[in-house]
């Protein structure tokens, strides 16, 4: 019978695997720290392998580098011992919502939902923190004499950790914002589907930082737009310099499987499609045959059939077509002279004919996707006070990006969703267009200034302003389609409010639920054997452990899960059969029968659950007679 290994992957094993199929060659053997052989890569080999020259030394060559950039490389391919804990009483809809809140440092969380969403998300939006000098705080996990270059905030995190805060008076204030972001970037690219994309929100200060880390992460072949959003609709009169209208945002996708999606076409109000003259083509408006020209190609007459008088271009123009495009048009009447037969010449081009939605371009005004005056008062509005959050974005904003990047069933990823604008204008694209999106969204428990409307309003941290927007924006949604309901006209379906998703499950990061034993024994002592009756830390619910069952298994959090009593015991069914869990003790062989009735395709018992040695055999046995394709677990 397996254990589960209960950690995020060790992607440096992969890898290394990944390169010995490709080149066999360069892979020999070193030993680990306790003696044992193991895989390595000879660096030496594989850059010549990788070069048409002779390699001898290092030479310079062009990409960016910073002090950090190894370790950032080496913390995102090595693996954590984190978790996740459930947190009912925060959460909405628990049990059959497919939203995720998850709440803790957004580099650990995407270790920890590494092997559940590997190449899963479709589309990923953050708003990272700009790096102006007071709003990015970071753990400080490989900690290098950082006490001669950082401000300490005197906070710390539910570990202990020390959380910094990166100012401009930090020697390595560039460098510790790009190990920051280089690391989240590595392992959120490996969360992305092929047909991926990633929106990143920045502003001029590190904008050509983040392209480069981006090309290097990405793949310089696969940016895609440096979008510029007018962020405000009048200028600042008492700026220094230049006063600053707008910011960027950042596009790349995973791969040229990408296909981005049209915008809905906006009706032209001075050209609307009309059809008067019952073409059985359908609407229609007028389009100038005209284009212009300084020689004589494509100057030609035109006849007009009703009445034989020949038109010319004027001079400077020719017309649109060749003799022979202008010909056919005539004789399938795509040509017309006038409402009464007798003007010049004009085309029609009909409706359904036209490309069914508009390409996005790079230049998105505050008119179409609203600016930062509209997303306060947006919040001002759901929160009925003023804005507990200084930097919201506009819900229409994060709404033109799914709506170019996302179908109606995708993943959508926000790990610095700060207000959780991406939630809501994720359940709002959902309630307009029939979709059934599921979000994640995660921040850092981070806490809010005790001067701050947030804090006198009872947000005592970020992600407490967050989640509260979800539930209020999820209320509104419902009450704005009830009202619509009651308001159709003859013919209008109503939309059936209740089958919108707007709750949320809330998981927390924590360490894992296993004692420091399960993963190292070898540090064993003998006094300490008295404690060790179970390798389960004595805090945790049979809950916490169906977490980092389903994260160790690699499955979704958002699967149904289904809690019964059988004979005594608390089982946990979920998505059907995929995962059958029980941590109960004295396990009977009645309730591993039914279990093995149920045909699943994992089990997963308590290691401590068996009376003995004896016992655990037997249940594996009585799995392969009665469910031979289950596979048998323990933790």
């Amino acid at each position: 019978m397996d254990k589960l290994k209960m950690s995020t992957p060790d992607l440096t094993d992969k890898n290394i695997e990944q390169i010995a199929a490709i080149f066999p060659n360069v892979i020999t053997e070193t030993r680990d720290e306790n003696g044992s052989l193991k895989k390595a890569v000879d660096f030496d080999l594989l850059k010549q392998a990788l070069s048409k020259n002779l390699v001898e030394d290092d030479s310079e060559r062009y990409r960016l580098d910073w002090p950090g950039k190894k370790a950032s490389l080496l913390k995102a391919n090595t693996p954590i011992t984190k978790t996740l804990r459930p947190c009912r009483e925060e959460s909405v809809n628990f049990d059959t919502t497919e939203n995720l809140y998850i709440e803790g440092d957004n580099f650990e969380v995407l270790k920890i939902l590494q092997e559940s969403y590997l190449g899963k998300v479709k589309m990923i939006y953050i708003d990272p923190p700009y790096n102006t000098g007071n709003d990015f705080i970071y753990k400080d996990n490989f900690a290098k004499s950082k006490d001669e270059y950082e401000e300490e905030l005197g906070t710390t995190d539910e570990e202990g950790g020390k959380l910094f805060r990166n100012t401009d008076s930090n020697g390595r204030y560039h460098s510790d914002w790009l190990s920051m972001m280089y690391e989240r970037l590595i392992v959120a690219r490996d969360l992305l589907r092929d047909d991926g994309v990633i929106f990143i929100s920045i502003d001029d200060n590190e904008v050509h930082n983040l392209r480069k880390i981006c090309d290097e992460v990405f793949g310089e072949q696969n940016f895609m737009a440096n979008i510029v959003w007018q962020k405000k609709y009048a200028a600042t009169n008492d700026a220094k310099g230049f006063s600053n209208l707008h910011d960027h945002i950042i596009v790349y996708q995973k791969s040229q499987s990408f296909e981005r999606i049209l915008l809905p076409r906006t009706e032209d109000q001075n050209k609307p499609y009309k059809n008067n003259d019952g073409d059985g083509r359908g609407l229609w408006r007028s389009d100038n045959l005209l284009v212009k020209s300084f020689s004589d190609a494509g100057v030609f007459p035109i006849a007009n059939p009703n009445t034989g008088e020949e038109f010319f271009p004027p001079k400077g123009s020719c017309w649109r077509a060749s003799k022979t495009t202008m010909a056919l048009w005539l004789k399938e009447k795509r040509i017309f002279f006038g409402k009464d037969g007798r003007g010049a010449p004009q085309l029609k081009r009909f409706l359904n004919e036209v490309q069914q939605g508009r390409v996005p371009n790079t230049w998105w005004t505050f008119q179409e996707v609203g600016h930062n005056d509209a997303a306060n008062k947006e919040l001002k509005a759901l929160f009925n006070s003023k804005a507990p959050f200084d930097t919201p974005k506009p819900v229409s904003l994060i709404k033109q990006m799914l709506m170019i990047s996302s179908n109606k069933n995708d993943i959508i990823l926000d790990f610095f969703c700060g207000s959780a604008t991406t939630a809501h204008a994720v359940m709002q694209l959902n309630a307009e267009d029939g979709g059934k999106r599921k979000f994640i969204m995660v921040q850092l428990p981070e806490k809010t200034d005790e001067n701050s409307e947030a804090f006198k309003a009872g947000y005592k941290t970020i992600s407490d302003i967050g989640k509260e927007r979800i539930r209020r924006a999820g209320k509104k949604i419902v009450e704005e389609f009830n009202t619509k309901n009651q308001q159709l006209k003859l013919g209008e379906v109503p939309v059936d409010a209740s089958k919108l998703d707007i709750g949320f499950r809330v998981y927390k990061t924590d360490s894992t639920n296993m004692k420091d034993v399960f993963y190292h024994p070898a540090e064993l002592k003998q006094t300490q054997l008295s404690l060790l009756e179970s390798n389960i830390k004595e805090d945790r619910t049979p809950e916490d452990l169906l977490t980092q069952v389903i994260l160790d298994l690699g499955l979704e959090l958002s699967l149904p899960i289904e809690t019964k009593k059988i004979f005594g015991n608390t089982v946990f069914i979920v998505q059907t059969n995929a995962l059958v869990a029980c941590f109960d003790n004295n396990i009977d062989f009645k309730i591993v029968d039914t279990i093995a009735d149920l045909k699943p395709f994992k089990v997963v018992f308590k290691d401590a659950g068996f009376k003995d040695d004896k016992d655990r055999i037997n249940v594996e046995e009585r799995f392969k007679r009665f469910s031979p394709e289950t596979k048998v677990t323990v933790i």
